[in-house]
């Protein structure tokens, strides 16, 4: 009698965690597909936004840098949208506001200054 009661509990500890299991893939794939269809937007507009030189430029970038290339991404799609941007921009054009951006980030440096103790021995 235990061991049927043992494997009816498994059984069902079984089924419990299939169902809870598929709500969190069906959750991921939600958030997959809503980031892809997000993904695919933000290339259609800058696809239109951006001559193809341009548009090479900024790929180059997110190899090399991905959170610098993203920022301009984000920021290149919220002009586009409020309208700054009224023609498509060439690579000079990208390159000179990347250029902006870059002044506008101020890169932090510390200095360290050891003081030097003045011993008898060192002499």
């Amino acid at each position: 009698m235990d061991d049927g009661l043992a494997e009816l509990r498994a059984k069902r500890m079984q089924e419990l965690q299939g169902q809870y299991g598929g709500r969190d893939m069906e959750q991921q794939k939600q958030k997959q597909a809503q980031q892809e269809r997000q993904q695919e937007m933000v290339n259609s507009i800058l696809s239109q936004i951006l001559d193809q030189n341009a548009r090479a430029r900024l790929n180059n970038l997110a190899l090399v840098k991905p959170e610098k290339s993203k920022k301009v991404e984000q920021m290149l799609v919220q002009m586009a949208q409020r309208g700054q941007i009224v023609e498509q921009m060439n690579e000079q054009q990208l390159t000179e506001l990347l250029g902006k951006i870059s002044e506008t980030s101020q890169k932090t440096t510390v200095k360290f200054e050891r003081r030097r103790v003045m011993d008898s021995d060192s002499d």
